[in-house]
């Protein structure tokens, strides 16, 4: 026990997280009458709220947004099964991942050629993934909670000197009250991003899981260190800046789902232009304050040029995902539609129209002979429809 309450005392060092001639006794709560410190008790409320969130998100996506988008003609059902196999079954209960290997290994197992064995997995692959309409259903939610957080942002924000001028998020520091609704603008924004976090594991699978779940526990820990250290107007100026462009983001693949392309293509013009304004003008403007304005009125102390840091490292991000937005609007202007994301499904989508019309015999799914361009015969191609992006 005392080896870690060394090792806390050492982590928790003041000399580390307070500017100098500071306490954590400094900034208890209750310790001034003038100023309401942020408390760090505080910090377990934004689970049990994620826990309210992730009900709420299941009630209003079940009985709300599921039958709207069954109403507009979102597609609820999936590809057509492959014939049954037992032995493939099997083996893909085992691992999903079809190698050379494991061709190699059913061969001898079932009267199937290769093609027969990789088509029959692609089908089979396909009844795992989820629906349009889920997918449509996970994206309204998002959209519906970055409207309500932009918008409850703007009205925290609207009356505190630091939205209109951010050298108010130096001045006075460490001594800065918290008030009732930044309370709650950090603590749901918090209990969201815990949501993210849990409903990760069962929402759709994208390639970039477990990079998205190392943003989401960065955010989180940002979060909770800025709040224990009384940064939270700096924070809640990153948080609204952040929300606004993600509500078209979400709104463009909405309607892409519902194929109403036009309207997709203007909401996605609308997000690149939202986007490099808040990522690109906005948000340099709160580092260039962080860095250069922040050091005139403030002493330093090492968690200041921590959280400086990861601020500036978030803007790269930022850099690198506008040029990826970028080359989706200059394929756009190619190609007359958007069609891509910043991120895509974890792995490419069969299409119903190709995969699904084509009939199957008796020997475990197999493809029938169609006849090919040049007057040959081919069995059916393995992935012949291309890639959806979502």
């Amino acid at each position: 026990m005392e080896i870690v309450r060394a090792v806390s005392d050492a982590f928790w060092s003041t000399k580390v997280w307070l500017p100098p001639n500071t306490t954590w006794d400094d900034i208890r709560p209750g310790v001034r009458s003038d100023v309401n410190h942020a408390d760090y008790r505080h910090l377990i409320y934004p689970i049990p709220i994620a826990a309210v969130i992730i009900v709420l998100r299941w009630a209003v996506e079940r009985y709300w947004i599921a039958p709207i988008g069954k109403a507009i003609g979102i597609k609820s059902t999936g590809p057509k099964p492959p014939r049954p196999n037992k032995v493939l079954e099997a083996a893909y209960n085992v691992n999903s991942r079809l190698n050379h290997k494991t061709i190699v290994r059913l061969l001898k197992q079932v009267d199937m050629t290769e093609r027969h064995i990789e088509y029959w997995w692609r089908r089979r692959r396909a009844q795992d993934k989820p629906t349009t309409l889920i997918k449509f259903c996970e994206t309204s939610w998002r959209c519906i909670y970055y409207t309500y957080s932009f918008i409850f942002g703007c009205i925290v924000m609207y009356d505190k000197p630091w939205l209109w001028d951010i050298k108010h998020c130096w001045y006075g520091y460490p001594h800065q009250s918290v008030t009732n609704d930044i309370w709650w603008y950090y603590m749901v924004s918090m209990a969201f991003y815990w949501s993210l976090t849990f409903s990760q594991f069962y929402d759709v699978k994208r390639k970039d899981f477990w990079q998205m779940f190392a943003h989401h526990m960065i955010t989180i820990l940002l979060m909770a260190l800025s709040w224990m250290c009384n940064l939270h107007r700096v924070g809640s100026l990153v948080l609204l800046v952040h929300d606004c462009a993600d509500i078209f983001l979400e709104s463009a693949k909405l309607t892409k789902y519902a194929q109403y392309q036009k309207v997709c293509d203007t909401i996605f013009a609308i997000f690149t232009v939202v986007w490099i304004v808040t990522r690109l003008i906005l948000y340099p403007r709160i580092i260039y304050s962080s860095s250069v304005e922040a050091p005139q009125i403030l002493p330093m102390f090492p968690a200041y040029y921590i959280f400086n840091t990861l601020l500036i490292l978030l803007l790269v991000l930022h850099i690198c995902w506008t040029y990826l937005i970028m080359q989706i609007v200059k394929k756009a202007l190619k190609s007359g539609q958007m069609d891509g994301d910043v991120r895509s499904d974890s792995s490419d989508e069969i299409s119903d129209s190709s995969e699904n019309s084509r009939p199957l015999q008796s020997n475990g799914g197999t493809p029938k002979k169609q006849p090919a361009k040049n007057g040959t015969t081919k069995a059916g191609s393995v992935g012949a429809s291309p890639k959806k992006k979502q």
